[in-house]
């Protein structure tokens, strides 16, 4: 029985590393979103957490604007062949894509094929009067979801639906009132996206004939994690919440890989403090670091413990991952599960 190693990993403005015609920056060159590095040091970085790791699948958020740039960095910096693909976002530069390693024998000649989200209904501009205040409201996907079907050698298949939501974080000084109004807002759209996901793509995949017994991956960076913040509350709904189901329709609802890693007496208390994937810092707070879990791999429960072994990577062989040789990398921890379809 192979186990495939998925990682998740939100690496950060990854497209800062390319020019023109899917190629490198000069290696000197300093990278617009984390300044105090060179597009050298973030190539090595980067490169060290994944080869580490030594993933099957890599789930890329925020990576490049496209698919060449990065089969670039796979073919030029992870050890090993890989078989790569960008979902186009018209107009944004944070794309969510993913890379399969070939090279290893788990999988069919073809690792997978995708489908053009853009030209799904699902993630089509829609309307939703969230406030139930009878006005609509228009809301859209500013990065596309990415959908792969990943398929193995032994003739097993899975699909994958990689998200990177609307970001909550205020990072303007505004006045108060201003900056709770900005909060709320990106709340609003949060929820909404969460919600479309749920009721236009993963309830429909779940009761259609011809998929509801294919495993589903749901994963990214939801920019949110369980319970409800002040804004949420005002809104009765937390998004990655809504987006794991409705507990009146249990078979529908999705797990959490990360939740299951917790031991039963945290599980029980609900103290998931343990779990967080990325810290910032909070001009509410004094500019204190705070840590959030805001990356999440969910599961279809349509097949038995399938999903194991989850883990955020705070620490690798070499240090922590904001420390060398790992600081330029990303301000996101990676995750990795193990995945058995066999």
């Amino acid at each position: 029985m192979a186990t495939l190693k998925l990682m998740l990993w939100n690496m950060e403005w990854m497209n800062d590393l390319f020019g023109q015609n899917g190629q490198y920056r000069p290696d000197a060159e300093k990278t617009q979103h984390m300044p105090s590095a060179t597009v050298k040091h973030r190539r090595e970085h980067l490169s060290k957490v994944i080869n580490e790791l030594a993933p099957d699948i890599l789930v890329v958020v925020e990576g490049p604007n496209a698919t060449p740039e990065l089969q670039t960095f796979a073919d030029a910096d992870l050890t090993g062949k890989w078989a790569t693909f960008i979902q186009p976002s018209p107009g944004m530069s944070q794309c969510v894509g993913v890379a399969v390693r070939t090279d290893t024998g788990k999988f069919a000649a073809t690792p997978f094929t995708t489908t053009d989200t853009l030209k799904m209904p699902a993630f089509e501009e829609w309307r939703m009067d969230l406030e139930d205040d009878g006005i609509p409201e228009v809301y859209r996907f500013e990065r596309s979801p990415l959908l792969v079907n990943i398929k193995t050698a032994s003739g097993k298949e899975l699909n994958i639906l990689g998200l990177h939501l609307k970001s909550k974080l205020v990072t303007s000084a505004l006045e108060w009132s201003k900056w709770w109004e900005n909060a709320d807002a990106n709340r609003r759209k949060i929820l909404a996206q969460a919600g479309r996901v749920r009721l236009a793509f993963v309830d429909k995949y779940l009761s259609d004939d011809a998929t509801k017994n294919i495993p589903l991956i749901v994963c990214g960076d939801i920019n949110d994690g369980p319970g409800m913040d002040a804004s949420e509350k005002k809104l009765f709904g937390s998004g990655v919440e809504r987006l794991m189901g409705n507990v009146w329709f249990p078979d529908l609802t999705l797990g959490s890989a990360l939740f299951d890693s917790l031991s039963a007496t945290d599980q029980k208390n609900m103290r998931l403090e343990k779990i967080y994937t990325t810290s910032y810092r909070d001009m509410l707070f004094n500019n204190m670091y705070l840590n959030e879990w805001i990356d999440h791999v969910l599961y279809s429960r349509n097949k038995k413990a399938w999903v194991k072994n989850a883990k955020v990577n705070l620490k690798l062989a070499q240090g922590f991952l904001y420390e060398v040789p790992y600081k330029y990398s990303s301000d996101h921890y990676p995750v990795t599960a193990d995945i058995e379809l066999d």
